[in-house]
């Protein structure tokens, strides 16, 4: 038998959490499988890869599907929270699930300037535009002459074939 991954009290304490229907999972199985669930996040393993000491990987992955759109993980958090709360020891910064950090930007924050540095960031804004613009037309000019279209048109027109070309004869 694989080594446990509850102590008793944990899973007295979580134990009423878990469904039992009357043709559900049979008592004497859950802990097996509870424990595969914690023993497949915990290794990060895949399902197929479970010990055989908690069941067969199908069920044990089966039974988490289900748990997990029930709400059952879910209702065992908020129970461990109520617990502690009881318990007064409640430190609700270690409940954090997502830890993502969302900013706004300045805008959003309420920032104000004022209107002398408005206007200044609008003249760097229009000096910065023009510098760019201004690169991008040195960048398009060559030093070759421009060719009039319409006499390259005419002159390739009234060209013969290159005689090592398909149409040589």
């Amino acid at each position: 038998m694989a080594r446990r991954q509850l102590t008793d009290a944990q899973w007295k304490f979580i134990e009423p959490y878990l469904p039992i229907g009357r043709f559900g999972p049979y008592p004497e199985r859950l802990r097996e499988q509870l424990e595969g669930v914690i023993w497949r996040f915990r290794s990060s393993a895949q399902w197929r890869e479970m010990p055989s000491e908690f069941g067969p990987w199908a069920t044990i992955y089966g039974r988490f599907r289900v748990w997990r759109d029930a709400g059952v993980f879910s209702a065992l958090l908020e129970g461990l929270i109520a617990e502690a709360a009881r318990a007064e020891r409640t430190d609700l910064s270690l409940v954090s699930v997502d830890s993502t950090t969302v900013r706004a930007h300045h805008d959003a924050a309420g920032m104000r300037i004022g209107k002398d540095l408005m206007e200044a960031l609008e003249e760097a804004a229009r000096e910065q535009e023009e510098a760019r613009q201004k690169g991008a037309v040195r960048k398009n000019r060559t030093d070759t002459p421009s060719v009039d279209t319409s006499d390259a048109d005419a002159s390739f027109a009234s060209r013969k074939p290159c005689s090592a070309g398909p149409e040589a004869g």
